[in-house]
């Protein structure tokens, strides 16, 4: 064992000492430093501003403002910006009034979007303004007023109104609905009630996509479902994904006694085609086989008689694309391209994933047995 001598040992290490402690004192400081600067990226304690804004269709932007220290809520975000893009849109008729005087009255009451502000063309659902004789529009910064029908169309349940004064509107961003995931939060913002719940916001998730309804119309499209409340004067109003974007048409809600929280939703992918026809031409086209047929073939009065579900053919129109695949009155569809037809509905749902001028497999079902012609799809123009 040896020991330290005062004076040799201590004498020659204590330069060594001295520097060693500057050093540590360095290093301690340099790390106080580093991790006061990491400490608010690791735990979230301060969030950078945004600088992004949403960009919206044709007209005024709306940006997304964060001020110093508040707390970020991305649905009150989206509803300031969207929801001055949101509109009531009142249905009035002169059915019903007493000895029919006093003018219109109104009768129902709905939402719609502004899609481009510049022009002031409105989306709503074609039950919103159906028969109206007046259309009177409500926007968010107080103003009432009449409304022009650009266009509408039964056969998928849109309609465009068209409003003159396009002072300071607001358009809505579109996003695409094809990417959907399901349990993606979205946001409903409609008028629920009427102008006295105007712009009511309510937030749920996707809840499935690919739904199809049983109803004219909804039945065209593979419907997105949501659990965000959608209440009657919601229809026409829009589903807004969290990055402001609007991705569905709200249309739907199941009513039946003990059913909550499932709404629904046209995609917005899916009806830009037919908005876009109406704003142009004023109708949309559709393909069709230039028949008629029955709602009342349902599956039950096919099973008594032992017939395959699908749509039963009641006429053909003459020289039509179905008379030329030798289609026949009493013929049931009950395939397009080998995608099963249970109903008048589902063949609607089906044709309208064409184009007129496709070709198309037609499967019917005639005399105990089956076959297969290919038809040319017409266009379907509203009478």
């Amino acid at each position: 064992m040896s020991y330290y001598n005062e004076k040799n040992d201590y004498s020659k290490e204590r330069p060594r000492v001295f520097f060693t402690i500057f050093l540590a004192l360095i290093s301690a400081l340099l790390g106080g430093i580093i991790a006061v600067a990491l400490i608010p990226s690791i735990y979230g304690n301060k969030q950078p501003a945004p600088t992004s804004q949403l960009v919206l269709n044709s007209g005024t932007t709306t940006p997304i403002v964060k001020t110093e220290g508040a707390t970020n809520f991305p649905v009150a975000q989206i509803a300031k910006a969207t929801g001055p893009a949101v509109v009531g849109i009142a249905n009035f008729q002169s059915k019903g009034t007493l000895f029919g005087g006093g003018g219109p009255t109104e009768v129902g009451s709905g939402s719609g979007f502004i899609i481009d502000a510049d022009h002031g063309y409105i989306v709503t659902n074609n039950h919103v303004v159906a028969d109206a004789e007046k259309i009177v529009v409500s926007l968010a910064d107080g103003r009432n007023l009449n409304a022009k029908l650009v266009g509408s169309d039964d056969r998928t349940d849109l309609a465009v109104v068209q409003i003159a004064d396009t002072k300071n509107l607001i358009a809505t961003q579109l996003g695409d609905s094809t990417i959907l995931q399901v349990g993606e939060p979205v946001v409903a913002i409609g008028n629920p009630g009427g102008q006295e719940f105007a712009r009511s916001v309510t937030t749920g998730v996707v809840s499935a996509t690919n739904r199809i309804l049983d109803i004219p119309g909804e039945a065209s499209f593979n419907l997105i479902q949501t659990d965000a409340a959608i209440n009657p004067g919601n229809s026409g109003g829009p589903l807004v994904n969290y990055q402001g974007q609007v991705i569905g048409i709200n249309s739907a809600k199941n009513q039946e006694t003990g059913f909550e929280g499932m709404g629904f939703a046209i995609p917005i992918s899916d009806a830009l085609p037919t908005i876009k026809q109406l704003i142009e031409k004023g109708y949309a086209s559709h393909p069709g086989l230039n028949v008629q047929i029955d709602p009342r073939y349902t599956a039950e009065y096919a099973s008594q008689r032992g017939w395959p579900s699908g749509a039963y053919v009641s006429k053909v129109t003459l020289g039509g694309p179905a008379a030329r695949a030798g289609i026949l009155a009493g013929d049931i569809v009950t395939k397009i391209n080998s995608k099963e037809v249970k109903s008048s509905l589902e063949l609607t749902h089906e044709l309208f994933k064409y184009n007129p001028g496709d070709k198309v497999s037609v499967t019917i079902f005639r005399n105990n047995k089956t076959q297969d012609v290919s038809v040319t799809l017409a266009e379907i123009k509203p009478q």
